[in-house]
């Protein structure tokens, strides 16, 4: 087939960037065509809560990616929906995310629609956002229009999206990113990071927003009994709001040498040495759908805490490939205790097939059915 996927790519980087790119490679492995339509504009700067929307790494290779959408550009929606249009691609994928693009894909899809050839499929992260705007709701609606039929990555984002609209729709979870590279030995990854090997790592990784419950972790790492154990917290991700309240917590709690911080953005080529310190991934959200991060775990096998919000604890059974506590401190704390005390019998095994669940094929499978 001749697929476009309309979406974030190289030079763009983060998580949406490496879902396109991922998928785009599995479908070609698979004899389409593929081109990827990419953002000249993503954000604008005033919006964008990062350091930098780019990426210094070198493009994938064997991709066609165009960099042309604006998303504040109306007429760009136009021009870019008309070319797409005139490809007349047999099918479109687009991963929706965010209300605030809500107009622009709506635009744009309905411009290539007028075809009466396309079947759009959309890919759900999210229908009703974390961060809550006025406008959300009729952003969204004027997405969801045009769009032929719905992947959703958790049960809960398939609930939400029937709140808005009864077309075909699927649940296939997020699949295992598996582009990171492989597992590295625990000594060879503390050499890369400059840490000691001889110390117990629990990870928090990922941009860090309200929403993902830092604070919940770093006051539950501020627990008696965990001070007693020989663990440390490595913090990895870029600030994506104020990081005062989070040193804040650091000094209150004393806890500067239990907690080892690199908040700069993570290429991917660094991805695996901070999995592979890892004993064990925390994700003590307070709110969630899915997320990339269970991923990257599965694929690097490793444990992992989560809370029990949104779409987590379908992706990580209790006392199986992890633990699940409640988005409170003490229960993150408890959960963290209980981890390193009491072992989960057999979680490597467990780990490994469970992560045979999350294969590309499998979910591109699901995708491609709906049409």
């Amino acid at each position: 087939m001749n697929i476009v996927i309309i979406g974030s790519a190289h030079p763009l980087r983060g998580g949406l960037a490496t879902f396109n790119e991922r998928i785009a490679e599995q479908l070609q492995n698979d004899r389409n065509i593929v081109t990827i339509y990419s953002f000249s504009l993503q954000y604008p700067s005033f919006l964008f809560p990062g350091k930098s929307q780019f990426t210094d790494e070198p493009a994938p290779k064997g991709l066609t990616i165009k960099s042309v959408i604006n998303s504040i550009n109306p007429l760009n929606w136009l021009r870019v929906g008309n070319e797409i249009k005139k490809l007349q691609p047999d099918l479109v994928i687009i991963k929706y995310w965010l209300p605030f693009m809500g107009p622009c894909f709506g635009t744009i899809l309905r411009r290539i629609k007028s075809n009466r050839h396309t079947i759009v499929v959309a890919i759900l992260d999210n229908v009703i956002p974390h961060e809550k705007r006025p406008g959300d709701a009729a952003f969204t609606r004027y997405f969801l229009k045009p769009v032929d039929a719905f992947i959703a990555m958790s049960k809960e984002v398939l609930k939400d999206l029937r709140t808005f609209t009864q077309k075909p729709a699927l649940f296939s979870p997020h699949p295992v990113y598996d582009n990171y590279g492989k597992l590295l030995s625990k000594e060879e990854a503390c050499k890369r990071l400059n840490i000691d090997a001889s110390v117990n790592y629990l990870l928090f990784f990922g941009f860090i927003r309200k929403y993902k419950g830092l604070d919940l972790l770093l006051e539950a790492m501020s627990d008696e009994r965990i001070r007693k154990m020989n663990v440390k917290l490595i913090v990895a991700g870029e600030f994506y709001d104020d990081s005062a309240p989070y040193l804040a917590l650091i000094k209150q709690y004393q806890l500067q040498d239990n907690v080892l911080l690199f908040t700069d953005f993570i290429p991917n080529e660094e991805v695996a040495s901070y999995f592979s310190v890892a004993d064990v991934i925390a994700q003590p959200y307070k709110s969630a759908t899915q997320s990339g991060i269970t991923q990257i775990a599965y694929h690097f096998e490793k444990p992992m805490i989560v809370t029990n919000v949104g779409g987590l604890p379908e992706v990580v059974p209790d006392g199986k490939t992890g633990i699940v506590a409640t988005p409170e401190s003490k229960s993150i704390a408890d959960a963290i205790v209980r981890f390193y005390t009491v072992p989960i019998p057999n979680i490597h095994e467990n780990i490994q097939q469970e992560k045979k669940k999350y294969s590309w094929e499998e979910f591109i499978g699901k995708l491609l059915s709906l049409m």
